[in-house]
This record gives C-alpha cells, sequence and structure tokens, in this order.
C-alpha cells in the first residue's frame, strides 16, 4: 500500500499532538482509508530545539519549500498560527496542488473565501474543524448535519478562557483581576490576554460559524463586540439573584435573509444548558427549522482535543483522495449577505441603575422607557448599604436595540441617574 505523505507546518503542542495521535493510531487508521498516512516532513523554526517528542532528525527543516516543493507530499497540515508568512504558505501550496489541513482561526476568518477559492480553482480540499471549538466537530456538523435544514441562531460560549474567569468569578466571588492573573499562572490566558478577553477570538470563531450556518460570506468587521473586562463580581451576584448566570456569548441569527452577530457578556437563564457550561469547555447551541434546539459541548482547546480535529479532517481528505473526490466538498457560500441595522435587532437587557434614593425616581425612569417604546419585563428598587445611592434593576422585553442606545442617551442626561453600572442582554 503507497503510504500517504503529509507536510506538517509547526511542531508545537498542537503539531506535537498530530504526531503522536498519527503514529499511535496508525493502525486504525489504516484501516479507514486503507493506506499508511506517515508525517513526511515537519517546518519549524529552529531545527535544534529541544523537544519532548522524538522525531527523525531528516524530517525537520527550517525551510518551508521543503514541504510545498516536495512532489511526495499530498496533504499539507497547518499550526503554526498567524496570518503571514501562514497564508502565502497556504496558498502556494494550493497551488501545486496539495489538500489543506488547518487550525488557524485567524486565518480562516480574515482570509478564509480567498483560500476556499484558490482551493475550488485547484479541485483541493481545505479543511478547519480545528479552527473552532477544539475538540467539538462543529464545523463537520453545520455543514453537513444540517445539509437539509436551514438554521436561524447559532448561540455559544467558544472561548475557553473567558469562560474560566467567569466562571471563578461566579462560583467564588472572586473579582476579575485576580482570576485573570489566576487563568495567566495556570496557561488559560496569555501574558497578553486581549485577543481573549476583550472577544477578538469568540469574534473571529463566530465569523467562521455564521459564514457556514448562514451560507453567506461574513467578515470580521461584520460582528459586533463587547469583551468581559468590565464584569464586576457585583453584576454576576445581582445576576444570580435574579435567575441568571454571565457568559461572553457568540450570537449569530438570521430572520428574513438578515443577519446579526454579536459577541457580548450576556445574562442566560439558569434554566438554560448553557449556563451550567464552565470551566475551558465550549458550547454551541444551534437552532434550526426542523430539527429545533441542539447542543454541542466538549473541550474548546489543548493539544490533544485540537489535534484529534485535525486527524479527523485529514482522515477526510485521504478518503477523498481514494474516491478522487477532493475539492468537491468544499463549503462555498450561495447567499447573498445582508446585514440587519439596529433597528431590526431585538433583544431582552438587564440594567443597573444608580440612583438618587428619593421619590418620583423610579416614575421618571419608567417614562423614559415608555417615550423610546421598550417594554419593562421586571423593575426592583432597593437601598445597598455600601452605596449612598440607591439602585434599581430593569429587565426588558425584548426591546429595538436603536431604541435601548436612546435610553441609555437620555439616561446619562438625567440628573437623578448617577451611574448607568451595567448593561447586558438577557437570553434564555
Amino acid at each position: 500500500m503507497k503510504p500517504i505523505k503529509v507536510g506538517l507546518l509547526g511542531l508545537g503542542t498542537v503539531g506535537s499532538g498530530v504526531v503522536r495521535i498519527v503514529e499511535k493510531h496508525q493502525e486504525d487508521l489504516q484501516r479507514q482509508v486503507g493506506s499508511p498516512i506517515v508525517i513526511e516532513m515537519v517546518l519549524v523554526q529552529d531545527r535544534n530545539k529541544a523537544r519532548d517528542i522524538a522525531m527523525d532528525a531528516s524530517k525537520i527543516t527550517e525551510n518551508p519549500e521543503d514541504i510545498i516543493n516536495n512532489p511526495e507530499i499530498d496533504i499539507v497540515v497547518e499550526v503554526m498560527g498567524g496570518i503571514e508568512p501562514t497564508k502565502s504558505y497556504i496558498l502556494d501550496s494550493l497551488s501545486r496542488g496539495k489538500h489543506i489541513v488547518t487550525a488557524n482561526k485567524d486565518l480562516m476568518a480574515l482570509h478564509g473565501a480567498e483560500i476556499t477559492d484558490k482551493a475550488a480553482e485547484m479541485g483541493c480540499d481545505v479543511f478547519y474543524e480545528a479552527s473552532v471549538a477544539g475538540g467539538i466537530p462543529i464545523i463537520r456538523t453545520l455543514i453537513e448535519g444540517f445539509s437539509s435544514d436551514r438554521i436561524t441562531k447559532i448561540m455559544g460560549i467558544v472561548n475557553g478562557t473567558t469562560n474560566y474567569i467567569l466562571s471563578k468569578m461566579s462560583m467564588e466571588g472572586a473579582a476579575y483581576a485576580d482570576v485573570l492573573k489566576e487563568a495567566q499562572q495556570l496557561g488559560y490566558a496569555e501574558s497578553n490576554p486581549t485577543s481573549d478577553v476583550e472577544g477578538l477570538d469568540a469574534a473571529r470563531k463566530m465569523t467562521i460559524l455564521s459564514t457556514l450556518g448562514f451560507h453567506a460570506h461574513v467578515a470580521l468587521q461584520d460582528v459586533a463586540v463587547k469583551g468581559i473586562t468590565q464584569v464586576t463580581k457585583e453584576d454576576i451576584q445581582y445576576g444570580k439573584q435574579l435567575g441568571y448566570e454571565i457568559k461572553l456569548l457568540g450570537i449569530a441569527e438570521q430572520h428574513d435573509e438578515s443577519i446579526s452577530i454579536s459577541i457580548q457578556p450576556t445574562m442566560v437563564k439558569t434554566s438554560h444548558p448553557l449556563a451550567s457550561v464552565n470551566g475551558v469547555f465550549n458550547a454551541v447551541y444551534v437552532y434550526g427549522e426542523a430539527v429545533g434546539e441542539t447542543m454541542f459541548y466538549g473541550p474548546g482547546a489543548g493539544a490533544m482535543p485540537t489535534a484529534t480535529s485535525i486527524v479527523a479532517d485529514l482522515v477526510a481528505v485521504v478518503k477523498n483522495l481514494k474516491l478522487g473526490v477532493n475539492g468537491q466538498k468544499n463549503f462555498a457560500p450561495n447567499q447573498v449577505k445582508k446585514m440587519k441595522t439596529e433597528e431590526q435587532i431585538t433583544y431582552k437587557n438587564f440594567i443597573l441603575l444608580h440612583v438618587e434614593d428619593k421619590a418620583g425616581v423610579l416614575a421618571q425612569i419608567t417614562q423614559v422607557f415608555a417615550e423610546y417604546n421598550v417594554s419593562l419585563e421586571s423593575v426592583i428598587q432597593h437601598p445597598n448599604r455600601s452605596n449612598p445611592k440607591a439602585e434599581i434593576i430593569i429587565i426588558t422585553h425584548d426591546a429595538v436595540r436603536s431604541d435601548m442606545k436612546k435610553v441609555l442617551h437620555h439616561f446619562e442626561s438625567m440628573d437623578v441617574i448617577s451611574k448607568i453600572k451595567s448593561v447586558y442582554r438577557v437570553e434564555g
């Protein structure tokens, strides 16, 4: 049996995991695809660096051309990350008829259309299951599992770092800064955590999921993004008292052919399955017109879960090779993208206000909501011993986003309101 030869771009934790799985599961892989799968060459930055995985020195190179121009290599697996030179390596590999498996969410969110178009031109596969939600097979599910259905909403926890932080704040009553420091010490958060805590990582993943779910080329700039840096332990405690947990949710919706996508800290009803997803785990909730509600849960990151998704994609490419159908199963958006305006986006809101503790204040506030056509589900007012101001918590019914902005802008000019402490979307 002629082996299928693979070039690996990168030998970090995920790349090492890919090598381990391919070597350890070689017998199982051969049974599935009918041929040995061999890691033929690995690109690294420094050949002399000490590694915790044994590799034949002759298969390690610092020159990308040893993989891109190697006629024996059928498939290129990219786990080096970043945009450049990674993008150039992938496009050059496709130009030479090599199939691509990547875990690169940044690249696929920003340049996925260019890469998949090149793959279609060359009749090559491009698979990227590991780019979103680690070990959860959500991309293949959206493409294949929902192929006969119409997806109306994708809602999920797609960043393990922020979910760990919010979970610890909720369970231990800890402050954001303290939990972030702990997450960095444990390796869950980078020394510069901006991409995670400001919601950028989650936004890239929701760009990919929305493109797949709604069959339209969604761009990163189409996603409204708000991170978790302003979430306080007091906000979390107030939410718990009312039956909510705060989660950083990616929410993508499609109604009447129009799409809205956001990343934002969200009050999730404790009865909703997403409210109980804690730690570094991810979960994606998908609504289909026919199937109804489904949820996919699992490890959202880590060397071996991510490597497992990569090897699953690798097996899919090899099966296509055997059948001679490479390039025929690539996802190609076929819908014109139409984004919702602020006047078309509606959802419930949680608002916490610090106000003057005197008669008539609540009436003034509710009058503002009425003026801008926002109806209220519940209003709670009580004094706070640590705050000379009274606190009012309001949960609205579904409200138009533009109307809510007008309400909040009006509040800023009212003398009886000293501070708009918190505003969150409400789901579940």
